[in-house]
């Protein structure tokens, strides 16, 4: 089910996000789903990520990782 938020961000923040999602041609409501989805999974809860790779994740999508695989090959990779 989905549910209204609203949120309070500085205005170039929205203007960049907004462009970056239509760059990859998904919502920024999408956007924001996947990116709060990451963040709060329960798999990453206590596993220390260092900014530059949270950083390099953010930059693929669903459609970019084809199996869970990799994202496990990263995580070793970088831990």
């Amino acid at each position: 089910m989905d549910t209204k938020l609203t949120l309070k961000l500085d205005q170039r923040v929205i203007a960049k996000a907004k462009k970056y999602a239509q760059r990859k041609h998904i919502s920024l409501s999408k956007l924001i789903e996947r990116m709060l989805t990451r963040i709060t999974d329960s798999k990453n809860v206590n596993t220390d990520i260092t900014p530059l790779v949270e950083s390099l994740s953010s930059l693929l999508s669903e459609q970019d990782i084809k199996t869970n695989d990799y994202i496990d090959y990263l995580d070793k990779k970088y831990r």
